[in-house]
């Protein structure tokens, strides 16, 4: 599996071609959730004072989603923002700040970001969550952020992610915890959340 990386952490990443070139910077992630992958991203120009593009990435013209940069082969990927991204809520519009349930009507917090898969892939692996108090007992204020995994199906109801109970019955502390999970191992640091 290649590297995890979160949806808000691709924000001012710069858009580089295979030649070196640095021709914009990440605004927004596009992403459908429920299929599960990125469709792409909203540009802003490089700068302090720049601001939004008139152009998009789709994600068929990534080459590459890499830690310091998203790889396109030249400037040519860049396609009209309204035609490459139309009627595709942002990741900010639709899904942070939404509600994570269990399909039995259990609540698991509040969708903080999403996590996806670098390469070439760019697959929706799981979500960074505010754990509710019935999820993670405690204190609000010691309330802790866990990392939830995708599982096999997921629904999109209004501003609410359902997930199978399966899916969460392990969640993890950190990115490499959850790497583990996506994987299929269960390490030191993954822990049981519902009985």
């Amino acid at each position: 599996m290649n590297e995890l990386m979160t949806a808000r952490s691709l924000t001012t990443r710069p858009v580089v071609t295979l030649g070196g070139d640095a021709v914009a910077d990440v605004k927004d992630t596009v992403c459908d959730a429920a299929a599960s992958r990125i469709t792409g991203f909203t540009l802003a120009g490089r700068g302090l004072l720049s601001g939004p593009l008139k152009e998009g990435l789709p994600w068929p013209a990534v080459y590459a989603l890499g830690h310091d940069a998203v790889m396109i082969r030249d400037r040519r990927s860049l396609v009209s923002a309204a035609a490459a991204l139309a009627h595709q809520p942002t990741l900010r519009a639709r899904v942070l700040g939404a509600r994570m349930l269990t399909e039995a009507g259990a609540e698991i917090g509040t969708v903080l970001d999403v996590v996806v898969e670098g390469g070439a892939a760019g697959r929706v692996v799981g979500f960074r969550v505010a754990a509710s108090r019935a999820f993670v007992p405690g204190p609000a204020r010691h309330r802790r952020r866990v990392y939830v995994p995708r599982g096999e199906t997921l629904t999109l109801a209004g501003r609410a992610l359902v997930l199978p109970a399966d899916a969460v019955r392990h969640v993890a502390d950190d990115l490499p915890g959850l790497t583990a999970l996506a994987g299929g191992g269960v390490p030191g640091q993954v822990k049981g959340s519902l009985p």
